[in-house]
């Protein structure tokens, strides 16, 4: 993990850009945590479902070890993203729409074959993995954040990092949990009380698509401060490209989502709300996901949402 600071107002803005690792991914996190428990000693092979991230940290862990590995991604993924995880040594296969049509096929196999299925956000050491996350940011910054902002897909890493605040002392920290219209199954669930599934996933934030989020993330709104909201495609590619010009860094929209409490002014409104502190030392905004986006596709998203 590598720390962006940066002003933001009368706060420090810091970043941790978690796109450095190997992987290209926060997901290392979760399959280096995965990978070094005992189980696995035990299988000779898995198969792991996601998207480009998740899988590409699965393969990443899965060359590490030497052991193969299956990569069962939605239809839509993109060539560059299949050539990537070829290139770690993963067979990768191609069904579905969404991610939770690919994660049923990949049961399937995994059952046919007596593989092991590696969930890319739906188990405990996964979680543990990401709370390592915190660990890193409480060495680097010795005092606790005045808020912490992620972006919620599955809900593996809210999960994760949720976990490690709790590890580390700093339950209290609010968080700010940020996800893209058309792939909010999280806020759904918090606005409902209860698990949602969306319909479909039409939001270009592809990478926070699941119809469903944890139920244990559901169940940690009741636990900690967390408030979950939701900013256009628009809004979620537009800070992509802003903080691809202030720290030359290249997000995909899933972390331009985290990015968007930050460029869009949420951050400020729900200080004027009272909902943040009106003064707050320092924000840390988790920066992951840059395996499913160049140059090319982020001026093809502009214009199809009428960017310039």
């Amino acid at each position: 993990m590598r720390l962006l600071r940066a002003g933001c107002g009368e706060e420090e803005l810091a970043g941790a850009a978690v796109d450095v690792q190997g992987s290209a991914s926060s997901s290392r996190s979760w399959s280096d945590a995965h990978f070094v428990c005992p189980l696995p000693a035990f299988f000779p092979s898995f198969r792991t479902h996601g998207r480009g991230n998740a899988g590409m940290a699965a393969a990443y862990a899965a060359r590490k070890l030497g052991v193969p590995a299956t990569i069962v991604l939605p239809e839509g993924t993109s060539l560059q993203v299949v050539r990537r995880l070829e290139g770690q040594g993963a067979e990768v296969q191609l069904t579905g729409k969404v991610w939770d049509e690919a994660n049923l096929r990949a049961l399937e196999l995994a059952r046919r074959d007596g593989w092991e299925n590696v969930s890319p956000f739906d188990h405990p050491l996964i979680w543990e993995g990401h709370a390592s996350l915190v660990r890193e940011l409480k060495a680097a910054l010795g005092t606790p954040p005045g808020a912490l902002v992620l972006s919620v897909g599955g809900g593996g890493l809210l999960v994760g990092v949720l976990d490690g605040l709790a590890q580390v002392g700093w339950q209290h920290v609010p968080v700010i949990a940020m996800e893209t219209r058309g792939a909010h199954c999280f806020n759904a669930a918090v606005e409902a009380g209860r698990l949602v599934t969306l319909p479909d996933i039409t939001s270009v934030a592809k990478s926070l698509g699941a119809k469903t989020v944890l139920a244990r993330a559901l169940e940690c709104t009741k636990e900690f401060e967390i408030f979950s909201e939701v900013v256009e495609d628009v809004e979620a590619v537009s800070a992509v490209q802003r903080f691809l010009d202030d720290e030359r860094m290249l997000v995909e929209p899933a972390c331009g989502a985290a990015l968007a409490a930050i460029y869009s002014g949420l951050l400020q409104r729900l200080q004027a709300e009272g909902r943040l502190r009106p003064s707050l030392a320092s924000v840390v905004v988790i920066v992951c996901g840059g395996n499913s986006i160049d140059s090319r596709e982020l001026q093809a998203l502009k214009a199809q949402l009428g960017q310039s």
